[in-house]
């Protein structure tokens, strides 16, 4: 391809324009910058610098809004999770995404009466929708007003969501900002505004840090000994035991399938059975000095003896429910 040459660009002159004069409109000038801009260089000296502050304030105001915002999206989508242990993970992710998008209104809706909720209330609402045939698991966090605290405070959180749209939407139409007083008049609500949105703030603060400590206290709980032996060996935290969950128990229905007899089983063999397959589970585990005590607590076996090469020994049975 057979290449041009270069001859630079040459500028051309152009006649400048001519500024329109006030006769050749049909309107007069406008008495304020052309959409309200306040970075226009004609303002006055003395108004500039105050509508610049009220710029900070409202900045200041918002920024504090979004961090509340923020902070109750995690709080709505932690605060309760339930499902199979398998799926806890994509269920969480999902409360995430699902609470990214909503208003500080809709959000401020789901955390009354799910998080913060009247003292006696319903909390025990189970979750009917859950498998049965597998591992679920359900944390959930709450926080307990009187009946006249709560009301107190779903008016405050209301009057909040309000602030918000009003900063948001309106506040240009609701002060003039074209004046020095009303510039003032703007700065005073803005300061008075960020008080109440700090401390609304400063409250839903305390009420995650309060949920945090009760995640972390549940979580090692649920690491503990003591959440073992209730979970695996019905061994409350006091002592007592629920022996139909019991861990002993079903090891003596685990030796029992192995050594039973016509449906009996010596209750010595039984122990020395166990001793092997599940050395954990000790009576004195359950506050047994025997294993003969173990059947006879539980209530779940029938107990007889027998004379075995002239000695007398015990046998047992799991009972018909």
């Amino acid at each position: 391809m057979k290449q041009m040459p270069f001859h630079g660009i040459r500028l051309l002159p152009v006649a400048p324009r001519t500024k329109l004069s006030h006769d050749s409109k049909n309107e007069p000038w406008p008495t304020k910058p052309a959409d309200n801009d306040m970075t226009n260089p004609s303002i006055d000296d003395a108004l500039q610098p105050l509508q610049h502050d009220v710029q900070r304030l409202l900045g200041r105001c918002l920024l504090r809004l979004q961090q509340y915002e923020r902070l109750t999206k995690a709080i709505v989508a932690h605060h309760d999770i339930s499902g199979p242990a398998h799926a806890l993970e994509a269920i969480r992710a999902a409360r995430i995404e699902d609470t990214a998008t909503k208003t500080l209104g809709t959000l401020v809706g789901q955390l009354l009466g799910s998080y913060v909720i009247t003292a006696g209330g319903d909390a025990d609402q189970h979750d009917q929708d859950q498998p049965v045939d597998v591992i679920s698991f359900r944390m959930r966090a709450q926080l307990s007003l009187s009946a006249e605290d709560y009301a107190r405070t779903q008016d405050e959180l209301r009057d909040l969501v309000s602030l918000r749209n009003s900063l948001v939407h309106h506040f240009i139409d609701q002060h003039d900002l074209w004046t020095v007083d009303g510039c003032r008049a703007a700065q005073d609500a803005l300061t008075a505004a960020y008080t109440r949105i700090d401390q609304h703030f400063e409250q839903l603060r305390g009420w995650a840090e309060h949920m945090d400590q009760a995640r972390r206290l549940t979580a090692e709980f649920v690491q503990s000994d003591v959440f073992r032996d209730l979970v695996v060996n019905g061994i409350a935290p006091d002592g007592t035991v629920d022996w139909q969950a019991a861990g002993i128990v079903r090891a003596l229905h685990e030796a029992a399938g192995e050594l039973a007899t016509e449906g009996w089983t010596p209750v010595a063999e039984a122990g020395r059975w166990i001793a092997k397959q599940h050395p954990e589970q000790l009576p004195a585990k359950y506050g047994c000095s025997s294993w003969r005590q173990v059947v006879h607590e539980s209530r779940l076996f029938e107990l007889r003896y027998r004379d075995v090469d002239g000695q007398r020994t015990a046998w047992f049975k799991a009972r018909e429910i």
